[in-house]
């Protein structure tokens, strides 16, 4: 069979484009040699194409049997990279392509870039399609949310390879350019079949990429051409201009650059964007605001749990300057009235998550208020989400979270699949691990639904995790949807003059 399913693996290469047909024969001794075989056979191609994902299947159960890999989900994952990299053009291959269909248009450029990057299995489509997305209506507008079933864990066999393998620097993390390419190992992903391309930000190099995960439509990720760690500043600013002004369909934003209220990779610089419209994008401003010396550009508060401001206005330079003033005023802003402190001990604790956006002639610019200070009652930070909600998201509220869209443990399908059955037949969910920590939770709604059924009982959970997500992030709020809470956010406004 390995003869069948390299056959069918190099007519996939052509089919998609991945490989030249005049390449094939070159491509089949490639994917040969990965066997340690010399010998092959022809065989006839099926009238329909095999779906990729079962050519690699079976190629990868051939690898373990014949003891090239062990049969691990991680050491699959490591393989298969490698086979698919036979099939890809060489990385300055595609950066040719790509900048010469960026010529006739950005978007069609963004286009064949995001297909390739799905066709050459960096985005395993059938892995994302498992993870499970709806909508949640709220006053805010329609919250997106995801429970990640896509990014494999390690089983356990992997787990005690990986304690075996000696930590190294190369590449130093998950977002350097370095990884292009890379082979990988049990404690860093596969990278054969990845390419980068190069952009130019504010005078500097940087990658543009898209993310394996896709958590959204063209899910994309800019990194920083050296390994610096986040910091939010004017250039900030000008960085996220620079890229909306080269590809005007995408938006572009940061993490913050303070832990709690930061991303996982704090010690990367780098942006995430996309072709997405977020609920945030779409809420409106509920109340003007005009900052003086800035009368020429639109600010306002947006209607969003979390705190934003919103500045717009066809000068970019001008949103730049704005937005580094109202960024430095923030930084050093102390509200005690208001549970907000500038920093304590040392230690700061004000930042801004920044997202940039560009329609037709006119830029835009949120500035996300953020602060991480913990207390005793909240050790994990005040505007963070609270322990009553730690059994839905327990995990920092990132750009993702902060723009609308939760992006929830895997572990959540399997326990409310688990919470849905207890209610259903009316056992007492106290008496599970698995369901035990959602108790208090369902007992906050259990009056307002009728659990008759597994379906209808799953639906009645989704739209209560959506209503506790919403809740999330007015956690992450540091001035409230109140009016005390809007009162706090115009006195800061105000100290921006």
């Amino acid at each position: 069979m390995l003869s069948k399913y390299i056959s069918e693996l190099v007519r996939y290469g052509i089919e998609s484009g991945l490989t030249p047909e005049c390449e094939g024969i070159y491509t089949r001794n490639l994917l040969l040699e990965l066997f340690q075989e010399q010998d092959y056979q022809e065989t006839e191609p099926d009238e329909k194409p095999m779906e990729l994902e079962y050519i690699l299947k079976g190629l990868l159960d051939e690898a373990c049997a014949r003891g090239i890999i062990t049969d691990s989900i991680v050491y699959r994952d490591l393989f298969d990279t490698k086979l698919m990299n036979c099939l890809m053009p060489r990385p300055g291959q595609i950066q040719e392509k790509f900048w010469k269909i960026y010529e006739e248009s950005p978007e069609k450029a963004t286009d064949y870039y995001y297909d390739l990057s799905q066709k050459s299995d960096y985005i395993r489509s059938y892995r994302v399609k498992k993870d499970q997305k709806w909508k949640a209506p709220s006053v805010y507008g329609d919250i997106d949310i995801t429970i990640n079933l896509s990014k494999p864990e390690k089983d356990p066999k992997a787990i005690a390879a990986a304690r075996n393998v000696k930590s190294g620097s190369y590449p130093k993390c998950l977002l350097c350019m370095e990884n292009e390419g890379y082979a990988g190992h049990v404690n860093h992903p596969a990278r054969e079949n990845h390419r980068i391309i190069p952009i130019t930000i504010n005078g500097s190099g940087w990658g543009f990429q898209y993310s394996p995960y896709v958590y959204y439509n063209e899910h994309c990720i800019v990194l920083n051409g050296e390994h610096v760690p986040m910091k939010i500043q004017r250039e900030t600013f000008q960085k996220l201009f620079d890229f909306v002004d080269l590809f005007p369909h995408y938006f572009l934003g940061s993490n913050a650059d303070l832990p709690i209220v930061g991303g996982s990779i704090l010690s990367h610089d780098h942006f995430q964007g996309g072709h997405y419209t977020f609920a945030m994008e779409q809420a409106p401003m509920e109340s003007q605001v005009v900052i003086p010396g800035y009368e020429d550009v639109e600010a306002g508060i947006v209607k969003w749990p979390m705190s934003v401001l919103r500045i717009r206005g066809k000068s970019r330079d001008r949103l730049v300057e704005l937005g580094t003033h109202i960024l430095d005023k923030w930084r050093g802003y102390t509200d005690e009235a208001a549970f907000v402190f500038a920093e304590t001990d040392g230690e700061p604790h004000n930042t801004i998550t920044p997202i940039a956006r560009k329609k037709d002639d006119v830029y835009e610019l949120d500035l996300v208020l953020r602060n991480n200070i913990t207390t005793k009652e909240h050790p994990l930070g005040v505007y963070h989400p609270h322990a009553e909600h730690h059994n839905i998201k327990k995990e920092n509220i990132g750009l993702i979270e902060v723009m609308g869209l939760a992006v929830l443990p895997s572990r959540l399908k399997e326990e409310m699949e688990s919470v849905a059955e207890y209610l259903v037949t009316g056992k007492d969910m106290r008496t599970n691990e698995k369901t035990e920590k959602h108790a208090d939770w369902v007992d906050t709604f259990r009056g307002n639904y009728e659990f008759t059924t597994q379906e209808g009982t799953m639906a009645s959970l989704r739209t209560e995790i959506g209503k506790t997500f919403v809740r999330v992030l007015e956690d992450a709020g540091v001035f409230k949807c109140t009016d005390e809470g809007r009162e706090n956010f115009k006195r800061f406004i105000a100290t921006t003059v």
